[in-house]
């Protein structure tokens, strides 16, 4: 950490350059930072933006060690090539000519031998930068007909969810969280997932807000809070509706803003009467009188904010949990005021254009598969049938393809480490470990995944590239610029897939070859990307002003309120209680309870569920981001690792005691762990803090050899967290 003085310091210094960038990871908080470089391109120190109004000057723990990060003594520097047996991680160095000359002869061969649909790209947030996430990448992978990949692992089923109900992941200004009376923290650990949020929070508290959060988990954004209310998980359609029955029965709806601004609210109130509070309460296991509660609260306050986050729509009914929820505001008519409202994802309000950069149009026609992420290990099997399962099928009515094409024969894996963090991993390794797959890998560490690589290649960290992020958590468009020169010979994501790119299109032609795909520089196609623009958001953002600024607001109103008056955009115009796309698409019309696969103990490897089987949760750890900075021993030295979290009361149903050694189990796989007694969980609930990387948690496994690959109900995601597990003693 650079102090406040140390700071001032470098800025006095005539031979420091101040760089602005932004930190790249998969957080809402999208931080603008600053680097110190000396004259010589070292770097001196790297700190939180004080003029960004969510950064504020500061950075959470674990992107305060980005330096140490990005020049670990551990970072990969040359191009490898596999030497050992797939799994071993034994390479040996090569130079950028043959490993790109080598890539292109396979993935040409496999094109012309088994058809491009055969190579699949796969990649999620190690990055969200525009360009060095998916930009270049797509444009490669469009002209050369690849595989699709649907990224679902984290976000699908909520975005359909709050698109089927407001037409928009958009709603409102984070900031404007301060004016909120009640905040409810719903499915999120804002101080681990979110931390920039929380001085915003407290902002509300000083106004005399109260904090309300509902978490299977008693965390440290719980603790923090004013009420903790512990939820069942995957239940939280249910205490919705509990909370839409008391308003109703009470007269507690927003009678005028219903008719305004909400289509098909007698189809809604004509169900509530069934949600009774002791129902929900058997459902849920929130007790009746806190229903009644919660209701009292959300309703009365002037307004009321609900903040929800990804966690708990990871279940089988996750996209009709967040729909369900996303309809509390439009009852209580808290959209009119300042600070209400419902927020996952900023994302809708920026609508950024990229066509320009990834050519969407050079995709062929009729467009190639697309693969369902979660489902890499069907993907990669040796099976046909489960190669269909593996096609992206977001809606209940699309059913496996009769032909589900060519076998999956080379992967390209960028920004993810799948090894660790997809489901089902015994699944993958085992088709990582395929002989006639081949695989690329580009990295900044010899990951797990890259251990089954054929070829690795290193990749430039966001303190040495150019990039251009929008966010999920505030509604600043951010420009990162390069501080320092690369690590050794690494090189930055949209630079090896030019370098891919030129040499397939000499190999195979077509679309390929397109003039000019592959030549501009990574700052050129940044700015034409910015300079793409039409949009009204971005009717003062230029390429000079982000240049000059860093950072600068999209052009929509201050206090940002696009559902004041209704006006979704959504077929009806207003908040769709009833949806008419949703019974087309075969769900239910009117908001639902979906109860979670845990509950189903005959699915999935759960058909012997044995004796008193125990849901389990997977949160990421306070200094981990999914599965990076998991290798800094620093942030490793503070994380406690080989733990399942407790109730006291299901310890002592099984004969444990704290610090018991365990095994945690189902038919997928198996832990080695020992007992946290935590009484801060909902009973019947273990808890595993992810993500480890496998090898380095010492049993080649991780808690997502747990996991399965069934998906969500909307849009085929992941349902980390509806996971049946066994936990017994272990000598």
């Amino acid at each position: 950490m650079v102090s406040r003085a140390e700071r001032e310091a470098l800025r006095a210094r005539d031979d420091v350059r101040i760089v602005t960038g932004v930190c790249p990871h998969d957080c809402p908080d999208t931080c603008a930072w600053e680097v110190a470089v000396d004259a010589g391109g070292s770097p001196l120190g790297l700190w939180g933006h004080s003029e960004h109004p969510l950064t504020r000057g500061g950075l959470c723990g674990k992107v305060d060690r980005y330096l140490e990060r990005s020049f670990h003594p551990q970072r990969l520097t040359r191009p490898l090539r596999r030497v050992g047996a797939k799994g071993e991680g034994r390479f040996e160095p090569v130079s950028w000519e043959e490993a790109l000359d080598e890539i292109a002869d396979r993935l040409a061969s496999i094109a012309k031998d088994v058809g491009p649909e055969a190579i699949l790209p796969f990649s999620y947030s190690g990055t969200l930068g525009v360009l060095q996430g998916e930009g270049m990448a797509s444009r490669l992978f469009n002209a050369l007909g690849a595989s699709q990949l649907a990224r679902t692992i984290c976000a699908e089923a909520g975005t359909w969810g709050l698109r089927y109900t407001n037409g928009t992941t958009a709603g409102m200004d984070p900031l404007d969280l301060e004016y909120a009376e009640l905040v409810v923290l719903w499915g999120t650990n804002t101080l681990t997932s979110n931390l920039h949020l929380w001085p915003v929070i407290l902002r509300a508290k000083k106004r005399g807000a109260r904090v309300l959060v509902i978490d299977p988990v008693e965390t440290r954004t719980a603790r923090a809070a004013d009420m903790w209310i512990p939820i069942r998980p995957g239940t939280d359609a249910a205490l919705a509706l509990g909370i839409m029955h008391v308003m109703h029965r009470d007269g507690r709806c927003d009678a005028g803003y219903l008719a305004a601004a909400a289509h098909g609210v007698e189809a809604l109130m004509d169900q509530l009467p069934s949600w009774s509070p002791q129902r929900v309460a058997a459902v849920t296991g929130v007790p009746a009188p806190t229903i009644e509660q919660i209701a009292a609260m959300y309703a009365d306050a002037s307004p009321a904010v609900i903040r929800i986050n990804y966690g708990l729509q990871r279940h089988r009914g996750g996209g009709m949990a967040v729909r369900t929820i996303g309809c509390l505001p439009t009852l209580a008519g808290h959209w009119q005021r300042r600070g209400g409202g419902v927020f996952l994802s900023t994302s809708g309000t920026f609508a950024l254009d990229a066509g320009g950069l990834t050519r969407d149009d050079l995709r062929p026609t009729p467009s190639p598969r697309t693969i369902n992420m979660i489902r890499l290990g069907d993907a990669l099997a040796r099976d046909r049938a489960a190669l269909a399962r593996a096609h992206h099928r977001p809606r209940p009515v699309d059913l496996p393809p009769d032909d589900p094409g060519p076998p999956v024969r080379a992967l390209v894996v960028y920004n993810a480490n799948p090894a660790a963090s997809n489901p089902d991993l015994a699944s993958v390794r085992a088709g990582l470990a395929r002989d006639d797959l081949f695989t690329v890998v580009m990295e900044h560490f010899q990951t797990d995944t890259a251990d089954f690589a054929d070829f690795v290649l290193p990749a430039t960290t966001q303190v040495e590239h150019w990039d251009l992020h929008t966010s999920y958590g505030h509604l600043y468009l951010s420009l990162n610029a390069p501080a320092v020169a690369p690590v050794g010979e690494a090189r930055s994501n949209a630079e090896i897939f030019r370098g891919l790119g030129a040499r397939l299109g000499a190999r195979l032609g077509g679309a390929l070859a397109t003039e000019g795909l592959f030549d501009s520089t990574d700052e050129a196609l940044v700015r034409s990307v910015v300079e793409a623009q039409r949009a009204p958001a971005y009717a003062t953002i230029s390429w000079a002003r982000l240049r000059a600024e860093g950072f600068v607001r999209l052009d929509v109103p201050s206090p940002y309120m696009p559902f004041a008056r209704g006006s979704f955009p959504t077929p009806s115009g207003k908040c769709e209680l009833y949806s008419a796309t949703m019974e087309a698409d075969g769900y239910a019309p009117t908001p639902d309870f979906i109860a979670p696969g845990w509950l189903d103990t005959a699915r999935d490897g759960d058909e012997d569920p044995g004796e008193a089987p125990l849901v389990c949760v997977s949160p990421p750890s306070h200094l981990y981001l999914n599965s990076t900075f998991v290798n800094l021993d620093r942030l490793r030295s503070k994380t406690a690792k080989g733990e399942v979290w407790m109730h006291p009361d299901d310890a002592a149903a099984r004969g444990l005691a704290d610090g018991d050694p365990v095994a945690v189990s189902n038919a997928r796989g198996h832990l080695r762990l020992s007992v946290r007694l935590r009484p801060g969980l909902a009973v019947g609930t273990v808890c595993i803090p992810g993500i480890e990387w496998p090898k380095l948690g010492g049993q080649g496994a991780g808690v997502n050899d747990l996991t399965s690959q069934q998906e969500t109900d909307f849009g085929g995601g992941a349902t980390f967290y509806d996971t049946l597990v066994h936990v017994t003693a272990k000598s």
